[in-house]
């Protein structure tokens, strides 16, 4: 017997319970690559038991959601599979350059969907961060389906209404670090989709976001508002509701979801009432002669490029003229532009929204990625889990300025919540001394003080601080917080301009409490910070109102004040 069909012979006489606990070892790809062997193991690994172990393995979920989770789902394997393509790779912190206050979407788990939360900038009360009711507004779900396919919805607001906008979930890299709110065509018949001959990304902005816009005005929904709190009988009743929604749009009511319809109302069809929409006219199907592609004369992209210039250049020649040359020059623009768009849309019978996670080459300063200004992104920051002695204050932290913390006065019963994200670094200076680097991701004061993606200090770990904490920190003699270590840095300060801050020495000390606190050395002001669980925030906070929808998901304007809240509010 060859030792192939002895070690599947060994498996295949293996309890289900005991092979349930080898699997633990296994990965959900090697998992499908068993099932490939052979049928007899095919029909071992698909078992109940072995995917109720995988969606453990995948560790996004403790045991005891994964089996409410089951309830609403065909299976485990169906459930682990939106668990490893859509809810692994999503879950975390994303943000977005403006406004200069913030912009922090937190991804967190639902209830068989994953749902982006904007923290809004704030201010904390009396009772502080962790006692305090945390605003927030919704910012886009995916729900899955019976058989673990994603369903994407935007959300947003409508003549002061609340409002979903069904999509399609284009993409999800397992390793993504920007998420993309895009427009997608799509065809009458799947047999006949193709890849689209002009990415979305590439169009010019204004076309993308006119094709937005329209998109957005055409397949809204209006819907109740969004709760985080763990009721999973109305949890399950509201999905059941957006499975409905994204299917049969407003017409949702009264429809199972094993009706059939002969349309699509979350999507727009391609038309020439939507060519005038965006600014043309004409036949939006009507292509040039010259582009025109037929059979084996079919021109490429780049040779009408070249033609189109060519003739500029034989016009211009011909001309003689400066003025008439640069007319040419933004004819020919023009009409590249139309012809790109053109070529966009005709890969498709209709358009929807599209949400799309993708890997791309990001560069980065102290933690902060380098964003593009015109596309509806969201990147997402790496967020390290602590090891001991190694990296133990990365991660997410919040706190306040001032001492002692958390303390309110009557004429300012809030303080400003910052967020920072804590990352190591190695020291640009040739020595291979650790930095402790404390970006700032929100700002909750009424003008902003500091760029967004600043550090607000960075530490030496390598050298600790000779100086001593400034402040009393004993209540009837005994030391209230317990400062076990400190280090020597530097914290932001006024600089040239705003985007230019400079930095004057200070110390960051830390507590038996698990507090950490940067002290301005010339100023001794005081910034206390903790870390924190924002999705146990999240669900005992309070609810906000979002901005309309593409403003929503990523908001482009650059801004100095707080766009995501019409009147400071304290927790």
């Amino acid at each position: 017997m060859k030792i192939g069909d002895l070690l599947s012979e060994l498996l295949l006489s293996l309890p289900e319970d005991v092979f349930a606990l080898i699997s633990r070892f296994l990965s959900p790809t090697d998992v499908c690559n068993l099932s490939l062997c052979c049928k007899t193991l095919c029909d071992l690994v698909d078992s109940e038991k072995i995917w109720l172990v995988q969606c453990e393995v995948v560790k996004v979920l403790p045991l005891s959601e994964i089996v409410q989770w089951r309830t609403g789902i065909s299976s485990y394997k169906s459930l682990c599979r939106f668990l490893v393509d859509v809810m692994k790779p999503l879950v975390g912190v994303w943000v977005h350059q403006n406004p200069e206050l913030g912009n922090v979407v937190y991804v967190m788990s639902g209830f068989l969907s994953v749902i982006g939360c904007r923290i809004i900038p704030q201010e904390v009360g009396s009772l502080g961060i962790q006692e305090g009711r945390l605003m927030w507004s919704p910012v886009f779900e995916i729900v899955s389906g019976f058989d673990g396919s994603a369903r994407f919805f935007l959300h947003g607001i409508d003549r002061e209404s609340s409002f979903l906008y069904p999509g399609f979930v284009t993409s999800i890299d397992k390793f993504c670090n920007v998420l993309l709110l895009e427009v997608e065509p799509k065809r009458r018949e799947i047999e006949r989709t193709e890849k689209l001959r002009y990415p979305f990304c590439k169009l010019p902005f204004c076309d993308r976001r006119k094709l937005l816009y329209l998109v957005t005005g055409h397949v809204g929904v209006p819907v109740s508002e969004l709760s985080l709190k763990d009721d999973k009988a109305m949890s399950l009743e509201r999905r059941t509701m957006l499975l409905k929604r994204h299917k049969f749009g407003g017409n949702w009511s009264h429809m199972n979801l094993e009706d059939e319809l002969c349309y699509d109302p979350i999507q727009v069809e391609i038309n020439d009432e939507l060519w005038t929409h965006l600014g043309y006219g004409g036949d939006f199907r009507h292509v040039d002669d010259e582009i025109q592609v037929q059979g084996t004369q079919r021109k490429s992209l780049s040779k009408y490029f070249r033609s189109g210039i060519k003739s500029i250049l034989r016009r211009s020649s011909s001309s003689g003229s400066s003025s008439s040359s640069s007319k040419q020059q933004a004819s020919c623009s023009s009409e590249i532009r139309r012809f790109n768009l053109q070529t966009f849309l005709s890969s498709g019978d209709f358009v929807g929204l599209s949400v799309k996670a993708s890997k791309i080459k990001l560069t980065s300063y102290r933690g902060w990625p380098s964003m593009h200004e015109t596309h509806f992104a969201l990147y997402k920051l790496p967020i390290k889990q602590p090891v001991e002695n190694n990296q133990e204050y990365a991660g997410l932290w919040g706190g306040t300025f001032g001492w002692p913390p958390g303390k309110c006065t009557e004429e300012k019963p809030g303080k400003a919540l910052f967020l920072l994200m804590l990352t190591y670094e190695e020291s640009q200076d040739g020595s291979s001394e650790r930095l402790l680097v404390g970006t700032k991701i929100l700002e909750g004061t009424h003008y902003v003080m500091h760029p967004n993606g600043s550090a607000m200090f960075v530490v030496k770990i390598g050298s600790p601080s000779s100086e001593i904490f400034p402040f009393d920190d004993t209540t009837n003699g005994e030391e209230e917080y317990g400062f076990e270590c400190s280090y020597s840095g530097e914290g932001i300060a006024k600089g040239y301009g705003f985007r230019y801050p400079g930095y004057k020495p200070g110390s960051l000390f830390v507590t038996s409490k698990g507090l950490l606190m940067f002290v301005w050395k010339e100023t001794k002001t005081v910034l206390t910070l903790q870390r924190l669980n924002l999705e146990e925030l999240l669900k005992k906070g309070v609810c906000v109102s979002p901005l309309p929808p593409c403003l929503n998901f990523t908001y482009l304007t650059k801004s100095h004040t707080n766009v995501f809240a019409s009147g400071q509010r304290t927790s």
